[in-house]
């Protein structure tokens, strides 16, 4: 099941990497609903997030919520939302989403574009935090 993530942890594809240790992986959103819309995945592959061991699942949301504190100090917003849906990618990842209103985490809304100058300073803004 080699998919865009597994693709993103091998190198094979470029990502806006924002935080990385030996099992997970933190990367912005090509196709945000928000600026700063982060991804956190596992770099072991799994489809479903409830599929995942405890320790790695636990671990995960541990990395998650470091990285969403970086987010929320690099990202002008009231609070970082979280949602997995698990549909988009046959590979288990947590969005943090930076958020002013409930409405703000709507999938269905239209997807903003940045530039790469402006993603990378996104990037850099998160890793700094």
């Amino acid at each position: 099941m080699s998919t865009i993530f597994s693709k993103i942890v091998q190198g094979d594809i470029p990502a806006y990497i924002v935080a990385e240790d030996d099992r997970f992986l933190a990367f912005l959103d090509v196709f945000p609903i928000a600026r700063g819309h982060t991804l956190v995945i596992p770099k072991k592959e799994t489809d479903y997030i409830l599929d995942m061991e405890d320790e790695e699942f636990k671990d995960l949301w541990l990395f998650a919520k470091n990285v969403g504190k970086k987010v929320d100090k690099a990202i002008t917003c009231e609070r970082i939302g979280i949602a997995v849906i698990g549909l988009e990618v046959a590979h288990a990842h947590i969005h943090l989403v930076p958020i002013n209103g409930i409405g703000d985490i709507n999938f269905s809304n239209p997807k903003l574009k940045f530039s790469d100058e402006e993603m990378d300073e996104i990037r850099i803004a998160i890793l700094n935090a």
